[in-house]
């Protein structure tokens, strides 16, 4: 018995990996049972898609300023489990366990290491942000799945289907047209083919983009649907518009959080608080508070700097390729520090943040010599970091605290 367990250990390693994953995203996936944060917007716009294709105010035009493919998403929910928390919630959970499954894939095709495969997988599923983002009805998931899929396709060489999902990425959110740019950039630089990198990454995401807009094109009562002498040119004015709310989005809120405190975790932001009763002490707090794991966050920030050393050293083409898809997430947004920006918009990057931990791995078990023992300080950092996570888990997931245990895990004042 013993030994056909030991032959498929790593199979069975990875399916209790996932099965974990799985639990804590799809479990009592219905609290908060009321929208929370900005499910708002998103879970409205996606009643409006079932309801009119576009969304919509009363029938009348609304204008929003997303691109349609993750409310579609949010509403694919809605439609398999009714317009209730689980159904607004269960795609961005189902996507959310579909990028660590990813991750591991990509790990493995990186590094050749089912060892280092399993510790990326294990570590993005110990990941407070990942967790949060993946319970909960915003666009963040969708894009980060799509940008991660794209990230597979170019490792593999597979542009024109990284064409494509980079297509369904911007449908989803436009600040995926960073990581197009770089992508562009790179492939001129690295392939020096500029006829077909234009059609890879230029006609084709633009077509699979158009594609997502077909419940506008269908519809009569999209914005700005008939503002132009065809349809091309009304979806140029509408997007326009969008264009010039995200350049000029300056509102004050109090979870915003500058870019520069993203990686050492300065303001997470709060999805929902409230004071139930029910836990066994005068004062209780219930929060859901999108907030990294700290322990690795803050590692991952020491293996960023370690892995640029590294690329630039020795110019290896893995390290680069994890740099461009994590600065192309995160720097852009440095440029605008006048926008109104959230901690939750790193989910984008926090895969490369975790791939660089896993680079740097993967060059400290290098040597064979020492191999068992730093082995062993990685099982050790992770077992560390799943303890990190356990502390945190409640305000992950919404249960009620006592105050005091609510207040012992704020552990700055920021992060009130």
């Amino acid at each position: 018995m013993v030994g056909p367990i030991f032959k498929y250990r790593n199979q069975i390693t990875l399916s209790v990996i996932l099965l974990f994953a799985a639990i804590t995203r799809f479990a009592n996936l219905g609290r908060p049972n009321e929208l929370i944060f900005d499910e708002v917007y998103y879970v409205n716009g996606a009643r409006d898609f079932l309801a009119y294709g576009v969304e919509s105010e009363s029938g009348e035009a609304e204008f929003v300023v997303h691109p349609p493919l993750g409310k579609w998403l949010i509403g694919l929910g809605i439609k398999i489990f009714g317009d209730i928390p689980l159904g607004w919630r269960f795609s961005a959970a189902l996507f959310g366990l579909a990028s660590i499954i990813l991750l591991y894939f990509i790990t493995q095709a990186l590094f050749k290491s089912t060892f280092l495969s399993l510790i990326a997988t294990t570590l993005i599923s110990f990941d407070g942000l990942h967790l949060v983002m993946s319970r909960t009805a915003l666009l963040d998931i969708f894009l980060s799945f799509f940008i991660l899929l794209t990230f597979y396709f170019v490792i593999r060489e597979r542009y024109w289907q990284a064409g494509i999902t980079i297509g369904l990425a911007l449908a989803t959110k436009w600040s995926a047209l960073y990581i197009l740019v770089a992508l562009v950039i790179f492939l001129l630089i690295y392939k020096r083919t500029p006829i077909k990198t234009a059609l890879q990454f230029t006609l084709l995401p633009a077509l699979t983009y158009l594609v997502t807009w077909s419940g506008w094109f269908l519809s009569d009562i999209g914005w700005k649907r008939d503002s132009g002498t065809n349809s091309l040119l009304s979806l140029f004015n509408y997007h326009r518009e969008m264009l010039d709310f995200h350049t000029n989005l300056e509102t004050d809120h109090s979870y915003e959080a500058s870019p520069w405190n993203w990686l050492i975790l300065g303001r997470p932001t709060s999805f929902f608080y409230a004071t139930p009763k029910g836990c066994g002490e005068q004062k209780c707090s219930q929060e859901v508070l999108a907030l990294g794991t700290p322990t690795l966050w803050w590692l991952g920030l020491f293996a960023i700097f370690a892995t640029l050393g590294y690329f630039v050293y020795r110019r290896e083409l893995s390290a680069g390729l994890i740099l461009l898809f994590l600065f192309a997430n995160f720097l852009p947004w440095i440029a605008f520090p006048e926008r109104t920006t959230f901690y939750f918009y790193s989910i984008a990057f926090e895969p490369y943040l975790i791939l660089a931990l896993i680079y740097i791995m993967s060059k400290a078990l290098e040597n064979q010599e020492e191999r068992g023992v730093r082995s062993k300080y990685v099982l050790l950092g992770v077992g560390l970091n799943g303890l990190t996570f356990a502390y945190f888990f409640p305000l992950y997931v919404g249960s009620v605290l006592p105050y005091q245990d609510w207040y012992a895990r704020m552990w700055f004042p920021s992060w009130i």
